[in-house]
């Protein structure tokens, strides 16, 4: 009988912050070498890169669970319960498997340090997919690659979505040497599928690909896609040619995802799994990825996306833009120190007519007061409102019917978001 208690395990691995971000696999290796290495009992998809990893995760997970396999995910953060980072067959595992593989993990743990978090919430996903005997389990890389947790997998196919600066103090400050850090997760012989874009980036992959004797499938090279509508396509792959492809998920770039992810399919329908079109046009236009232009109201028009880098917010301002031109936007706001704040900005509120600055409670959060320095520069109607949630129903609660409000910048604050939006419920769309 379990012992500890499901608040009293997530206060325990939030604790484990204090130790920092360690990069390294011998404590991972030790903890599931005592736990009998789970991680070799399914066959797993290992997703690197800066923005799409996700989608593409998710994506991935719900095709395979549509050809009839038992799927695990594991992606990070989560936006409102911890136990979202682990899911099997599209469902967040319970508390009281939480509570288990928590026990399990902490039971063999012998080093001479402490795990980070997020080594332990790896080494917990690992042996949940054990204990639950999925079939195959897609698996999002935190940060990095090379010394990321997750890069204990030996898997089927290695993909790495794209490329820019991200996270300098720890993968390096140039496109060249974070995309060394993301080609990390490439195995001698496993297939990669890639869609990284800079000459560097790609120059860096190819090298690391030749030198693993892995085969790559480069996007743009070996498959491409024509857009026939804003979220309707035709693949042109590797083995195949597929029309009348659509996605669920809102954005242009997300018709990009989708290319890799039909790249990811065909190889895995090489290793002949039973995966035919069908189960991939169903599982791509049922996918859905939470707090990734999600919309949560239509009067006012309330959409949520965590834009949490420059590359994200350029495209959630483009989206803005295009998409809802000619009303009248509010943007809910709040960014994390460690990222470049002054250019997310810039481009988040470029379509906006007003702005809200909040702070979700993670540590990192930047002070509003710091937001609203740059903010004055770029747009006249600006506010303060330190609570997310709070911040949130105030910009509905002063919206018309036909504004609309988009909350943005971090993921954190967009989990703080769905947090009040669901406890608030219907009553707070009643303008």
């Amino acid at each position: 009988m379990s012992t500890s208690t499901y608040t009293e395990c997530l206060d325990a691995m939030y604790s484990m912050r204090r130790f920092g971000i360690i990069l390294g696999l011998s404590t991972i290796t030790n903890i599931l070498d005592g736990l009998g290495n789970p991680h070799r009992t399914f066959s797993a998809i290992h997703i690197a890169g800066t923005n799409g990893k996700g989608s593409i995760a998710s994506a991935l997970a719900t095709i395979l669970q549509q050809a009839g396999y038992r799927v695990g995910l594991y992606t990070s953060p989560h936006l409102i319960r911890f136990n979202e980072r682990i899911c099997v067959n599209g469902t967040p595992i319970s508390d009281d498997a939480v509570v288990a593989s928590w026990e399990a993990v902490k039971s063999v743990h012998r080093g001479d340090r402490e795990p980070t978090f997020f080594e332990f919430s790896t080494a917990m996903a690992f042996y949940e997919f054990g204990c639950r005997k999925v079939d195959y389990a897609v698996i999002e890389t935190g940060m990095g690659g090379r010394m990321d947790a997750t890069n204990v997998v030996s898997p089927m196919i290695s993909i790495i979505t794209n490329i820019s600066l991200e996270h300098k103090t720890y993968l390096g400050g140039t496109i060249a040497a974070i995309t060394g850090e993301k080609a990390g997760i490439i195995k001698p012989g496993i297939p990669v599928v890639t869609g990284v874009s800079q000459k560097s980036a790609k120059a860096v992959i190819e090298k690391t690909t030749s030198r693993q004797h892995a085969p790559l499938f480069m996007k743009g090279r070996d498959f491409r896609v024509r857009r026939t509508g804003d979220d309707r396509f035709s693949y042109f792959g590797i083995d195949h040619r597929w029309k009348g492809m659509r996605t669920g998920l809102m954005g242009g770039h997300q018709v990009d995802n989708a290319s890799l992810t039909l790249a990811a399919c065909e190889i895995i329908m090489r290793n002949h799994a039973r995966l035919s079109k069908a189960h991939i046009q169903s599982g791509l236009l049922q996918n859905r990825w939470p707090g990734r232009l999600e919309v949560v109201s239509q009067k006012p028009y309330v959409i949520l996306d965590g834009a949490h880098n420059l590359m994200a917010a350029r495209r959630l301002g483009r989206f803005l833009k295009d998409a809802l031109a000619g009303r009248r936007i509010t943007m809910v706001a709040g960014i994390l120190d460690d990222k470049p704040y002054e250019a997310i900005l810039k481009d988040l509120v470029a379509p906006c007519t007003r702005l809200i600055i909040t702070r979700a409670k993670i540590d990192r959060s930047l002070p509003p007061e710091t937001l609203k320095i740059v903010a004055k520069d770029l747009i006249s109607d600006i506010q303060i409102v330190p609570d997310v949630g709070e911040a949130v129903r105030y910009a509905i609660a002063t919206s018309k019917p036909d504004d609309a409000v988009c909350i943005a910048g971090s993921l954190y604050v967009v989990g703080e978001a769905k947090a009040a939006l669901e406890k608030t419920g219907d009553s707070l769309f009643q303008i």
